[in-house]
């Protein structure tokens, strides 16, 4: 039996859009002689789509849609897909009043349905918000094939791999009478979750003795990326196929009823063998899908000679078109030269538009309207900050002019101690690299240039600088970022305390003195614009974290 895995791109809430390509792949399945299609979780509607589930119109939209492309199924094909159902037992038990399903569509209806078991609240999930678990084991039949269904998590919850348990159940195990095990999935993408995707299926694979398909939506959504690379594992645990990542694709495998396993039809696409590769390329797909879905076709970025408005135009090109994003200079009394000529050279190096405001005249201007509240006081944060501010109000000028989509271009390390400035260069529409910690920044400029030099060798080697005073540097205000970075992997993505830090050779006055500045800039990080996520623990949805506390102390 052909079975073919639809990693697809959905618009969340535009569900004719959704239908349109469902449409398209369906025609291509029946085509190639599949005989049951796989679409990922809630590909209707598109994942997540969050409160939109709270108005009826909508979660109406989504079932009929469902039932009229169900009458479209042809006769010699079924079709298994996520979708949002209506729990009917809501009112009576009090339960949440929907259910993350799998339709399974044949002979021109809705032949069965059913229900995620395990619902994620952890980290950027609400499932629980929103949704009823099911209940029940999962199974279907098709030409004397016994197919179980799960539903993303519901495979996340073996003891046997993770050594506990995070649910009461574990539905693999409920699902021993199958001969093969379908997973329909809305993974997001982390740095390096591919490999454990695979590491964990094929020991599922091996441990029941089951064959497993696994599909992933595709597709940046806000902060979100989805990688795809949905792929197949044999009951030996083999890798049989594997779609390409960041991009739509459609791919097959064969099940054979007498071996009761899968076999490859076409060799697995390869994984990056480059960590900075792969974070290349999901930044590259956060950028892209977040302007088409907003509706933006040009981005627009302060272009500073630092390494990180270098990183986030090299992205905006890959992603937009080097005719599609403009870079604005807006050097001060205080911009080194080098930073002039620097960003000119990045800009020439990847054909882009540029244009050069200098802002001394608007900060003459503030200093004179401010002069009265200002004076007999000494130069300070509150100066240096206008400057950035300035800068930030010329780019969301042009942004609204021109219809742009501004691009804010700071990292995760001066995201978490706050060594930006709100209304400043954190203004913007999208932050693109807020999820990247500064060391990170330089790897990925090193990987940008392995074969030519795109990023100018001076940005790499210049010591970082706001450029806001003279003499600027930003080891005068913070640690050297190679000690400042280890310590926010320890603090924000392992959670040790002060005490273990310091056993790996930091000193207690510069760990308190971070940590301290992280709590103190939470403030900050509610405001700024939507970063794309790359770690396991990013600064956006799954980062709750309250802001008049005094935890830190």
């Amino acid at each position: 039996m052909k079975i073919a895995i639809a990693q697809l791109n959905p618009i969340i809430g535009d569900i004719d859009y959704n239908l349109h390509k469902i449409r398209h792949t369906l025609s291509l399945a029946s085509s190639q002689g599949a005989k049951l299609l796989l679409f990922p979780e809630l590909a209707i509607c598109g994942y997540p789509p969050k409160d939109l589930l709270f108005y009826n119109s909508f979660v109406q939209k989504i079932n009929h849609s469902l039932h009229k492309f169900a009458q479209e199924i042809p006769s010699e094909i079924q079709v298994l897909i996520g979708t949002v159902t209506p729990n009917p037992l809501a009112e009576i038990q009090g339960e949440k009043p929907l259910y993350n399903s799998a339709a399974l569509l044949a002979n021109g209806g809705i032949k069965e349905l059913f229900h995620k078991r395990l619902l994620p609240t952890y980290d950027v999930f609400e499932e629980a918000r929103y949704f009823s678990p099911g209940s029940r084991p999962n199974y279907f039949n098709i030409n004397g094939i016994k197919i179980g269904v799960t539903i993303c998590e519901d495979l996340w919850n073996d003891e046997s791999f993770w050594g506990k348990k995070n649910y009461p159940s574990n539905p693999i195990e409920d699902l021993m009478e199958a001969d093969l095990i379908i997973n329909l999935s809305a993974s997001p993408y982390v740095c390096g979750k591919q490999k454990i995707r695979e590491e964990m299926l094929s020991h599922l694979a091996r441990n029941y003795h089951k064959p497993i398909i696994y599909v992933n939506q595709v597709g940046g959504n806000d902060d979100l990326i989805f990688d795809g690379y949905s792929f197949s594992v044999s009951k030996k645990g083999e890798i049989i196929a594997r779609a390409k990542p960041f991009a739509e694709d459609l791919i097959y495998v064969e099940y054979n009823p007498k071996e009761k396993d899968l076999s490859p039809l076409l060799p697995p696409h390869p994984l990056y063998k480059q960590e900075e590769e792969e974070i290349y390329n999901a930044l590259v797909l956060g950028v892209k899908d977040y302007a088409y879905k907003c509706g933006f076709s040009k981005a627009v970025l302060g272009l500073s000679g630092g390494i990180d408005s270098s990183l986030v135009a090299t992205i905006a090109v890959s992603a937009l078109g080097k005719d599609n994003v403009l870079g604005v200079l807006m050097p001060s009394p205080y911009s080194s030269p080098h930073s002039i000529t620097d960003a000119q050279q990045l800009a020439q190096n990847l054909g882009i538009k540029t244009e050069q405001l200098p802002i001394q005249d608007i900060m003459n201007a503030y200093d004179d309207v401010l002069y009265p509240l200002f004076k007999n006081t000494e130069f300070g944060i509150a100066e240096e900050n206008l400057q950035s501010r300035i800068r930030g109000t010329l780019l969301m000028a042009i942004a609204n002019k021109f219809g742009y989509l501004l691009l804010s271009t700071g990292n995760k390390s001066e995201m978490a101690v706050g060594y930006c400035t709100l209304y400043g260069d954190m203004n913007g529409g999208l932050a693109v690299i807020a999820d990247l910690p500064k060391t990170k920044v330089y790897s990925l400029c090193k990987w940008i240039n392995r074969n030519q030099e795109i990023i100018p060798e001076n940005v790499l080697v210049k010591p970082p600088s706001a450029e806001l005073k003279p003499n600027q540097k930003d080891e005068d205000t913070l640690p050297p970022y190679h000690i400042l970075d280890d310590i926010l992997e320890r603090y924000i993505h392992r959670r040790q305390s002060p005490e273990e830090i310091a056993k790996a050779g930091h000193s207690p006055e510069t760990i308190q003195k971070v940590i301290t500045m992280i709590a103190r800039a939470e403030f900050k990080r509610k405001q700024a614009p939507p970063g794309l996520k790359i770690t396991d623990k990013a600064f956006g949805t799954g980062w709750k974290m309250p802001i008049a506390s005094r935890w830190y102390k």
